[in-house]
């Protein structure tokens, strides 16, 4: 029976189109995009055009993008990099929701020890950042805030214009953790964000690159160190079949985005029946009309996430338990906790996740086989 892969928030199967544009930057263009003969300059060529594409996407200038070697790196160069920069003019503080990605999460941990005061912004019930409770913790104080575009979890969309538009009113910067939103329409000018990061394995163009927006006039400090690449901002020999892939695919989703929302969206719906069919008693997480249609989070009261992820791995489905990243952290979704879930309750979640190579056909085969192993677990239980 062929696999069924229900895990694309985690990483994407890359596009065959973005497969077949990197490959000659293995093999017949392989020179350093930094070096100044003509194998460099072909190569460099190669990256310009991706540069241009990756900024006439997001509509901003060539020399506002920064690439990096994914969304972890962008995350902490964003978080870190603006923070340093920002303590020069006094503002000590930084603001991150309280249900960011870990390499927001661990960025801010790392900017405490550095001795910069770090607060979280609290989310309601839905997963939706509580605007009011910005505005109070907001000051001229503040030197950066972080507020991620789709949560990685619960798919919920969180408000990013309005968060924006009350930072900016202190003076502060703003962060935007763009990662799970690669497929959904980014217009980084009317969402009034500093700073935006990109990977490039959540939209179908393969691991080892990804983007990091800084609007010009921002000050960031470096975080990678060791060369000259990036205008002189980030150090490290320029990977340039990722970044061709990436540029490939994103120029690609761009034109594809309207129907594969649907698409994901059709076979959500059909996914999210199903499941209330099965198991009556099921609840999901997150505002369900604010979610990008792709993610669905929930829980089978009295059956253990953990158990379920791994019963229906042995039937060849893939489903997740939280970030995978996260993976190896026995801990409950700080997500979940932070929606006010018990930790008993966020122990039982699991999120499925679509993309444009899944099937309707395996809705109704992977509904069938997650009936099974619910029923193995509680049988032993």
């Amino acid at each position: 029976m062929e696999r069924i892969y229900w895990d694309n928030a985690a990483t994407t199967r890359m596009d065959e189109g973005a497969l077949q544009s990197a490959l000659p930057y293995f093999s017949a263009v392989y020179g350093n995009a930094d070096s100044l003969h003509s194998f460099g300059r072909q190569a460099k060529n190669a990256v310009d055009e991706a540069r241009d594409k990756i900024a006439a996407s997001l509509g901003v200038r060539s020399n506002e993008v920064y690439f990096t070697s994914g969304g972890t790196e962008s995350d902490n160069w964003a978080l870190i990099g603006a923070a340093r920069a920002q303590r020069a003019l006094g503002k000590n503080r930084v603001l991150i929701s309280a249900i960011e990605h870990h390499a927001v999460l661990s960025a801010a941990d790392e900017l405490a020890k550095e001795g910069f005061t770090v607060e979280k912004i609290p989310v309601d019930d839905g997963g939706m950042v509580e605007l009011n409770a910005l505005k109070v913790q907001m000051g001229v104080d503040v030197g950066v805030v972080a507020v991620m575009a789709v949560n990685n979890e619960t798919g919920v969309v969180q408000p990013i214009r309005e968060c924006a538009e009350i930072v900016k009113a202190q003076g502060g910067l703003f962060f935007c953790d763009a990662v799970q939103a690669g497929g959904r329409s980014i217009d980084v000018k009317a969402w009034g964000v500093d700073l935006l990061s990109l990977s490039s394995h959540k939209f179908y163009g393969g691991r080892g690159a990804g983007v990091l927006y800084v609007r010009n006039g921002v000050k960031i400090e470096k975080f990678m160190v060791g060369g000259e690449q990036e205008r002189g901002l980030r150090g490290g020999t320029t990977n340039v079949p990722a970044i061709v892939a990436m540029a490939s695919a994103y120029e690609k989703l761009q034109r594809e985005r309207d129907t594969l929302e649907e698409y994901t969206a059709r076979l959500s719906a059909a996914f999210i029946r199903g499941v209330k069919e099965y198991f009556p008693t099921v609840q999901f997480n997150g505002d369900r009309q604010n979610c990008v249609p792709s993610i669905v989070n929930f829980r089978i009261p009295g059956v253990d996430g953990g158990a379920l992820m791994r019963g229906m791995d042995l039937k060849g489905v893939a489903i997740a338990t939280g970030a995978a990243c996260a993976s190896a952290d026995p801990r409950p979704s700080h997500v979940l906790l932070a929606m006010g879930l018990t930790e008993k309750e966020a122990k039982e979640c699991v999120r499925v996740s679509f993309g444009k190579y899944n099937t309707e056909e395996e809705i109704g085969r992977g509904l069938s086989l997650m009936q099974a192993v619910v029923r193995e677990i509680l049988e032993h239980s």
